[in-house]
């Protein structure tokens, strides 16, 4: 029997998350993903990740350490950004910048992976994004903070000023919630490659090519559009029965994996709801998906289309300005941390993945 895309197909055993689609319930190393949301940073959570157990403050203390050791760009690097044309997308420049980290002769890149090495390339990152968005706009690069925590520090080098502490709360909350998701395409990819004892960059940069397609990472533009339209009409009702009407989707909401409430869209409202007044746009999402919600309950009964993780992650970047072309590197930033796990993991009790095909052409 023949599974395209491997569907359903159980490839690996893994100790680092669970999704249940069913129930709408995430699950990282043994924690629901909302209670890890509610109280613990993205340095934290990234520790749970890759250590299996939440850090003591000595090994938070540490982690944070080592993280903001790691952030600053080599001037190879720099010079190999610059080197790329203007016109290619800040996905490929991450891709073939942290490939280009392979080359770093201070870090050993070779088999087995080590959680130094995830740490370093998860350090980076951010730092690789900023540093090319600033150069499109002809803004100076701003050089990374020490003062500042991992994602505090990307608004910063992004924009230049200290971010808000409402748009630093609501993105290290989509960050969280973005770390890891089970064995999707891009982790699928980053296994495969570490499956040939091949070295984490390989595997990272792997992954960050799956990423890239618009099927698996594509920024949600639709939910932009929504919310534009919401706020130049100001009736939030009326807007989504036109578009219903019409026949259009309601985009971000239904989700393929969960067939009810999406957890992390949950876990990102009641982060939101904390911020209630201190961002007009935040405010505006929460009254759009409550809207919503009532409107598909009437109009398509029955169909369990939900708010998924991608309506509220629009509305955040929307409020901290950040512009489509940076959805999907931000997504990645976050999503690194889950890559490296699973090739920490897949290390550990390593087996090539050599699937089959089915042969259907003609024999002459």
């Amino acid at each position: 029997m023949i599974q395209k895309g491997l569907k359903g197909i159980v490839a690996a055993e893994t100790l680092i998350s669970h999704i249940d689609g069913e129930n709408g319930q995430l699950i990282y190393r043994g924690y629901d993903v909302g209670s890890l949301t509610k109280s613990l940073s993205f340095e934290e959570v990234t520790y749970l990740l890759w250590f299996g157990y939440l850090p003591d403050e000595l090994q938070l203390s540490s982690l944070k350490a080592e993280l903001k050791s790691h952030r600053h760009l080599s001037d190879y690097m720099k010079k190999l950004i610059d080197l790329l044309p203007h016109a290619m997308d800040l996905m490929s420049v991450l891709r073939t910048a942290i490939s280009a980290e392979a080359g770093n002769f201070d870090s050993d890149y070779g088999w087995k992976p080590t959680v130094s090495q995830a740490i370093r390339i998860t350090a980076l990152a951010p730092t690789i994004i900023a540093y090319r968005k600033r150069q499109l706009e002809g803004k100076e690069f701003i050089q990374p903070s020490d003062e500042l925590d991992h994602v505090a520090n990307y608004l910063y080098m992004l924009n230049g000023t200290t971010p808000l502490t409402a748009h630093v709360e609501a993105l290290e909350t989509y960050m969280i919630l973005t770390l890891e998701h089970g064995m999707n395409a891009s982790t699928f990819s980053a296994r495969v490659t570490a499956s040939t004892e091949s070295d984490m960059v390989s595997a990272v940069t792997s992954a960050i090519g799956t990423m890239k397609g618009p099927l698996h990472g594509g920024a949600p533009s639709g939910v932009i559009e929504l919310l534009d339209e919401v706020a130049a009409v100001g009736d939030a009702e009326m807007v989504m029965k036109n578009k219903l009407f019409r026949g259009d989707r309601l985009m971000g909401f239904g989700h393929r994996v969960y067939k009810t409430h999406d957890p992390r869209a949950i876990a990102l409202k009641a982060k939101l709801q904390e911020l209630v007044g201190q961002d007009e746009w935040l405010d505006l999402a929460i009254e759009t998906e409550e809207t919503a919600v009532k409107v598909l309950e009437e109009l398509k009964p029955g169909r369990s289309l939900y708010t998924n993780v991608e309506f509220y992650a629009a509305a955040i970047m929307k409020a901290i300005h950040m512009e489509a072309d940076l959805f999907t590197p931000t997504f990645t930033a976050s999503r690194i941390v889950g890559w490296t796990a699973h090739i920490l993991e897949q290390a550990e009790n390593n087996t090539i993945y050599r699937p089959q095909s089915k042969y259907i052409g003609t024999f002459k």
